[in-house]
């Protein structure tokens, strides 16, 4: 353990967030600590592929922040970190995520997505609270925020919404973890008395996104002049979220939210695969064209489907946007300009 509580920082809150080197969470931590001078970060990591804590360099000379390795799935670990840090928050990213890996080897998902997040419930309930209904003198305050995703509602078709009474129905290995994670939360709230609250995204872009990711890989295939494989007929559904509005949605939920609620935070910004590849590509092409002067376009390539590819997604975000005052900032255009902006100087550096 590294830890290190710099005197002058003695009233300042302590917030876990796990899963902190991973795409959001590493978007996540520099933005709420530039907003939030009275807090500290612990930032817990298995740094598994998904994670790099290259995406936190700006961070290596900030004494608001700490970084501990370790796996949530280790109780022991976990209840360390409570004892050495005085944690009165908790984010929680740290999740298997990739949808293929989960068709594949589903096992790390049911581990890492379920128990996991039963470990981390099992902690705060045991050092926030004195008994169900009684927190603990100073903790009454610490709450917990499951970060999920709207794969756990399933799919819909041309039409249609998802909002925080939809079913679940989730249609993957991945997005069954994660609905289950978020049943124990809720029954946290239920039984303990623990205060939490749940938010469910739609697909984030932008910055510091592992190469596996859709976006990610258009952009690498097409600077490498590889296909650009897109599943199916390209004509899946999803709305886009710029991943700083993502956070500054968390960070609205985990201040203002009512205990035990689930907030529902989406972009707006529905397009299909094909479109998000054609578009890159278009701008690939003015940006960075190639010498030859031909399209990145012409590398994309249909593939065979996903199982269980699941065909729309789509979010109403009234809710929050209502209650807690929140709203998306970027549109699809500035977002995906600035994602690729990041991605070039990434790929072309390497």
């Amino acid at each position: 353990m590294s830890f290190k509580i710099n005197d002058t920082l003695s009233d300042i809150t302590y917030i876990l967030v796990t899963g902190g080197a991973g795409f959001i969470g590493s978007n996540f931590i520099p933005y709420y600590l530039d907003r939030h001078p009275n807090c500290c970060i612990v930032n817990v990591d298995k740094l598994t592929y998904a994670g790099d804590l290259t995406n936190l360099e700006e961070l290596k000379n900030n004494k608001r922040y700490f970084f501990e390795k370790g796996d949530i799935c280790n109780p022991n670990f976990v209840n360390q970190i409570f004892h050495n840090y005085p944690i009165k928050g908790i984010v929680h990213f740290a999740a298997e995520s990739h949808v293929d890996n989960s068709i594949e080897g589903p096992d790390t998902f049911i581990e890492t997505n379920i128990s996991g997040t039963f470990i981390l419930l099992e902690a705060a309930k045991k050092y926030w609270m004195d008994a169900p209904n009684l927190p603990k003198e100073g903790y009454k305050n610490a709450r917990f925020h499951q970060i999920s995703t709207d794969e756990v509602y399933g799919s819909l078709g041309s039409e249609g919404f998802f909002t925080e009474l939809t079913p679940y129905a989730p249609n993957s290995p991945y997005s069954a973890s994660k609905a289950s994670a978020d049943f124990l939360v809720r029954s946290y709230f239920h039984t303990y008395g623990l205060n939490v609250v749940t938010s469910n995204c739609s697909n984030n872009y932008g910055p510091k996104q592992h190469d596996e990711k859709l976006i990610p890989t258009i952009i690498r295939k097409a600077l490498a002049s590889e296909k650009i494989p897109i599943y199916g007929d390209g004509q899946n559904i999803r709305d886009w979220l710029y991943v700083t509005d993502h956070c500054s949605g968390i960070e609205a939920v985990y201040h203002k939210g009512k205990t035990g609620e689930t907030y529902a935070i989406g972009g707006g910004n529905e397009h299909n695969n094909l479109y998000i590849a054609r578009s890159i590509c278009a701008i690939l092409d003015e940006v960075s064209p190639k010498a030859n002067k031909e399209s990145y376009a012409n590398q994309i390539s249909l593939v065979e489907d996903r199982l269980g590819h699941d065909y729309r997604y789509a979010i109403d975000a009234s809710k929050i946007k209502e209650e807690l005052g929140w709203s998306s900032k970027k549109n699809f255009n500035s977002g995906i300009r600035k994602t690729i902006t990041w991605y070039l100087k990434k790929y072309q550096n390497n």
